[in-house]
Protein backbone atom coordinates (compact mmCIF):
# COMPACT_ATOMS: atom_id res chain seq x y z
CA UNK A 1 0.00 0.00 0.00
CA UNK A 2 3.00 2.29 0.64
CA UNK A 3 4.15 2.09 -2.26
CA UNK A 4 1.07 2.56 -4.34
CA UNK A 5 0.93 5.65 -2.00
CA UNK A 6 4.31 7.07 -2.93
CA UNK A 7 3.81 6.11 -6.70
CA UNK A 8 0.71 8.06 -6.81
CA UNK A 9 2.23 11.06 -4.82
CA UNK A 10 5.03 11.05 -7.39
CA UNK A 11 2.62 10.95 -10.36
CA UNK A 12 0.90 13.56 -8.78
CA UNK A 13 4.31 15.85 -9.09
CA UNK A 14 5.69 14.80 -12.04
CA UNK A 15 6.67 17.72 -14.55
CA UNK A 16 5.95 18.97 -16.60
CA UNK A 17 2.04 18.72 -15.79
CA UNK A 18 2.48 20.58 -11.86
CA UNK A 19 6.46 21.96 -12.41
CA UNK A 20 6.21 24.51 -10.11
CA UNK A 21 4.38 23.35 -7.55
CA UNK A 22 6.82 20.32 -7.78
CA UNK A 23 9.80 22.48 -7.78
CA UNK A 24 8.57 24.44 -4.60
CA UNK A 25 7.32 21.32 -2.90
CA UNK A 26 10.81 19.51 -3.61
CA UNK A 27 13.35 23.21 -2.80
CA UNK A 28 11.11 23.13 0.28
CA UNK A 29 11.80 19.57 1.07
CA UNK A 30 15.19 19.39 0.01
CA UNK A 31 16.32 22.51 2.46
CA UNK A 32 15.44 20.72 5.91
CA UNK A 33 17.52 17.53 7.33
CA UNK A 34 16.14 15.44 4.66
CA UNK A 35 18.98 14.30 2.18
CA UNK A 36 17.10 15.67 -0.70
CA UNK A 37 18.67 18.23 -3.90
CA UNK A 38 16.33 20.65 -5.53
CA UNK A 39 18.65 21.38 -8.14
CA UNK A 40 17.33 18.50 -11.02
CA UNK A 41 13.88 19.42 -10.50
CA UNK A 42 14.64 23.09 -11.54
CA UNK A 43 16.71 22.10 -13.86
CA UNK A 44 14.64 19.43 -15.43
CA UNK A 45 11.39 21.84 -15.32
CA UNK A 46 13.79 24.47 -17.35
CA UNK A 47 14.80 22.33 -19.73
CA UNK A 48 11.40 21.13 -20.40
CA UNK A 49 10.44 25.17 -20.72
CA UNK A 50 13.35 27.57 -20.85
CA UNK A 51 10.73 30.29 -20.90
CA UNK A 52 10.60 29.06 -16.81
CA UNK A 53 13.99 29.76 -16.17
CA UNK A 54 13.06 32.75 -13.84
CA UNK A 55 9.91 31.75 -12.58
CA UNK A 56 11.93 28.75 -11.33
CA UNK A 57 14.42 29.74 -9.74
CA UNK A 58 12.15 32.28 -7.77
CA UNK A 59 9.60 29.68 -6.78
CA UNK A 60 12.50 27.24 -6.01
CA UNK A 61 14.40 30.14 -4.11
CA UNK A 62 10.92 30.85 -2.27
CA UNK A 63 10.59 26.73 -0.81
CA UNK A 64 14.16 26.63 0.14
CA UNK A 65 14.13 29.63 1.84
CA UNK A 66 10.77 28.60 3.91
CA UNK A 67 12.37 25.54 4.27
CA UNK A 68 15.47 26.29 5.46
CA UNK A 69 13.37 28.84 8.05
CA UNK A 70 11.29 25.52 9.16
CA UNK A 71 14.76 24.48 9.78
CA UNK A 72 15.48 27.99 12.18
CA UNK A 73 12.23 27.27 13.79
CA UNK A 74 13.11 23.55 15.01
CA UNK A 75 16.35 24.85 16.17
CA UNK A 76 14.71 27.54 18.27
CA UNK A 77 12.11 25.00 19.40
CA UNK A 78 14.75 22.45 20.66
CA UNK A 79 16.87 25.35 22.21
CA UNK A 80 14.25 25.78 23.76
CA UNK A 81 13.34 22.58 25.19
CA UNK A 82 16.99 21.68 26.28
CA UNK A 83 16.50 25.61 28.09
CA UNK A 84 13.50 23.75 30.04
CA UNK A 85 15.34 21.20 30.82
CA UNK A 86 18.53 22.75 31.71
CA UNK A 87 16.60 24.94 34.44
CA UNK A 88 15.08 22.11 35.60
CA UNK A 89 18.38 19.85 35.56
CA UNK A 90 20.87 23.26 36.35
CA UNK A 91 23.39 21.45 33.82
CA UNK A 92 26.10 23.12 31.54
CA UNK A 93 26.31 22.97 28.06
CA UNK A 94 29.57 23.30 26.06
CA UNK A 95 29.83 25.72 23.07
CA UNK A 96 31.43 24.74 20.31
CA UNK A 97 33.42 26.56 17.71
CA UNK A 98 30.51 26.34 15.12
CA UNK A 99 28.26 27.97 17.78
CA UNK A 100 30.78 31.32 18.28
CA UNK A 101 31.29 31.55 14.53
CA UNK A 102 27.52 31.82 13.95
CA UNK A 103 26.93 34.17 16.82
CA UNK A 104 30.24 35.96 15.91
CA UNK A 105 28.53 36.69 12.04
CA UNK A 106 24.91 37.09 13.41
CA UNK A 107 21.99 36.33 10.57
CA UNK A 108 24.74 37.35 7.72
CA UNK A 109 26.41 33.36 8.28
CA UNK A 110 22.60 32.37 6.27
CA UNK A 111 24.11 33.17 3.37
CA UNK A 112 26.37 30.00 3.17
CA UNK A 113 22.50 28.14 4.05
CA UNK A 114 23.05 27.03 0.10
CA UNK A 115 26.28 24.52 0.85
CA UNK A 116 25.36 20.98 0.79
CA UNK A 117 26.00 19.36 3.73
CA UNK A 118 26.30 22.33 6.27
CA UNK A 119 23.59 24.91 5.23
CA UNK A 120 20.81 22.88 6.90
CA UNK A 121 22.13 22.72 9.92
CA UNK A 122 23.22 25.83 9.79
CA UNK A 123 19.69 27.09 9.77
CA UNK A 124 18.84 24.94 12.65
CA UNK A 125 21.54 26.17 14.70
CA UNK A 126 20.81 29.76 13.94
CA UNK A 127 17.20 29.08 15.23
CA UNK A 128 18.68 27.08 17.92
CA UNK A 129 20.80 30.69 18.93
CA UNK A 130 17.48 32.53 17.87
CA UNK A 131 19.06 34.99 15.23
CA UNK A 132 16.42 37.18 14.10
CA UNK A 133 14.65 35.16 11.60
CA UNK A 134 13.72 38.16 9.31
CA UNK A 135 17.50 38.81 8.68
CA UNK A 136 18.36 35.02 8.48
CA UNK A 137 15.31 34.77 5.99
CA UNK A 138 16.91 37.61 4.03
CA UNK A 139 20.28 36.14 4.01
CA UNK A 140 19.28 32.70 3.16
CA UNK A 141 16.91 33.53 0.14
CA UNK A 142 19.80 35.40 -1.02
CA UNK A 143 22.60 32.76 -0.89
CA UNK A 144 19.66 30.13 -2.74
CA UNK A 145 18.48 32.34 -5.15
CA UNK A 146 22.50 32.69 -6.55
CA UNK A 147 22.71 28.95 -6.08
CA UNK A 148 19.38 28.14 -8.26
CA UNK A 149 21.00 30.96 -11.02
CA UNK A 150 24.10 29.84 -11.24
CA UNK A 151 23.30 25.95 -10.93
CA UNK A 152 20.75 26.07 -13.06
CA UNK A 153 22.66 28.32 -16.32
CA UNK A 154 25.43 26.22 -15.58
CA UNK A 155 23.40 22.91 -16.10
CA UNK A 156 21.85 24.26 -18.99
CA UNK A 157 25.06 25.63 -20.14
CA UNK A 158 26.42 22.10 -20.21
CA UNK A 159 23.52 20.42 -21.54
CA UNK A 160 23.42 22.78 -24.92
CA UNK A 161 26.94 22.12 -24.88
CA UNK A 162 26.16 18.55 -24.83
CA UNK A 163 23.90 18.56 -27.27
CA UNK A 164 26.17 20.18 -29.61
CA UNK A 165 29.14 18.23 -29.32
CA UNK A 166 26.54 15.00 -29.93
CA UNK A 167 25.36 16.93 -33.52
CA UNK A 168 21.91 17.40 -31.77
Amino acid sequence: MWQFELDTLLGWLALPEYGLSTVFAVALLSATLLPLGSEPAVFGLVQLNPALFWPAVLVATLGNTLGGMLSWWMGSAAQRAVQRKRSLNDGAVKHVRALRWLQRFGPKACLLSFLPVVGDPLCAVAGWLRLPPAQCAAYMALGKLLRYVVMTWLLLQASQAGQSWLGG
